[in-house]
């Protein structure tokens, strides 16, 4: 694509019908859920975001007796031919061998899986690597590995929609296992680099702000890796500031495989009224396309923590979702998303188990 072309990639019809069954919140539960919180035996807004997350969560499931059942993490994994240009500290080969470890329980996702009772599903998006129907691995692999966005575009238009897809497939399946309530994470040596350039063209935020240490780079290679990805975006959209080019069209042009299926599960969860737990900033990058797609969408989505990643925090004030969790990760997979999952039940557990001032004959609070 040239430089500055207004072209935008199309939706396959599937995807608009997903984007077309997102709806917003109905504010009944909202006003039902905060009253309920309000008339429990505690001062006013005491739980803090525990209260917002059970709020949230009852709003968007728009159930009397909120529950939670089915969790579980999908990790979506894919190479970059963006690594060509040096932008990562690792080789792509740590790519598969992290999604072998992943199948083979060892770890940090499969850790925290195993310690918050999660299903683990692991799902070969773009990976440039030949898994031989390796067992516990989801095969929806779209090609191997993305183009060099540095010299061309990352995905064709119908690879895009083919990557969506596997996401919206997957949020379907896990409604119909009744799921409530899933992590999303990833995997894919060099997908800072798309995840900032996503970020940069999204918030139109200069890239030099944006670019973080990925997975270790010291600040000459952070620097290099910023005038990469800003060249980058001027030869697809040219002054992307201005121009502001379509979502889609970004993450076909800089995207990853697996950042497209995390949008596609997003959008399709949303759609299912499935709550999504967020990672880091990968995937807040996939998530923050299907909002900007399907604005409705946000509202099913919680931000498990705020990584070290500077993009990060551009991506969730861009969303308007508030992180629950502040641990200075950065590592992905979606670690930080599933440590807040006991977060989310104990929020529930509140607000279906604590007794209120009536029911437990405790005087409230007067005015004044």
């Amino acid at each position: 694509m040239e430089a500055g072309l207004k072209n935008a990639a199309k939706p396959s019809a599937a995807v608009e019908r997903t984007i077309a069954g997102i709806r917003g919140v109905d504010e009944r539960y909202q006003r039902k859920a905060q009253k309920h919180l309000d008339s429990l035996t505690k001062p006013l807004g005491s739980l803090g975001q525990l209260e917002a997350v059970a709020a949230q969560y009852v709003a968007w499931r728009e159930e009397e007796v909120p529950k939670i059942a089915g969790k579980a993490v999908y990790v979506f994994a894919g190479d970059h031919g963006i690594t060509d240009e040096g932008v990562s500290a690792y080789p792509r080969e740590v790519t598969p061998q992290m999604v072998l470890n992943f199948c083979n329980g060892g770890a940090a996702i499969n850790v925290l899986a195993r310690h918050t009772n999660s299903d683990i599903v692991v799902v070969d998006v773009g990976v440039d690597f030949d898994f031989h129907r390796v067992e516990g691995l989801r095969h929806c692999k779209v090609r191997r590995g993305t183009r060099n966005f540095a010299r061309e575009a990352a995905m064709t238009e119908a690879e895009l929609n083919a990557a969506l897809q596997v996401g919206m497939d997957l949020a379907g399946e896990a409604a119909a296992q009744g799921r409530t309530l899933i992590a999303l994470g990833e995997m894919g040596i060099g997908n800072t680099s798309a995840a900032t350039a996503i970020t940069a063209a999204l918030t139109g935020k200069p890239v030099s702000e944006l670019t973080g240490k990925g997975t270790g780079l010291d600040a000459a290679r952070c620097a290099r890796k910023a005038y990469i990805i800003d060249k980058a975006l001027r030869l697809h959209f040219g002054d992307f500031v201005v121009s502001r080019p379509d979502p889609l069209e970004v993450l076909r042009c800089v995207g990853g495989f697996e950042i497209a299926a995390i949008t596609g599960a997003v959008l399709g969860a949303a759609a299912k009224r499935i709550a999504v737990v967020i990672d880091g900033f990968i995937c807040s990058a996939g998530a923050a396309v299907a909002c900007a797609l399907a604005p409705n969408a946000r509202f099913g989505i919680i931000a498990g923590h705020l990584s070290q990643e500077p993009g990060h925090r551009a991506l969730l004030e861009l969303m308007g979702v508030k992180p629950v969790l502040q641990l200075d990760m950065r590592l992905g997979e979606g670690t930080g998303a599933v440590l807040t999952f006991p977060l989310i039940e104990s929020a529930v557990r509140i607000y279906n188990e604590m007794a209120t001032f009536d029911s437990a004959g405790v005087s409230e609070a007067t005015e004044g």
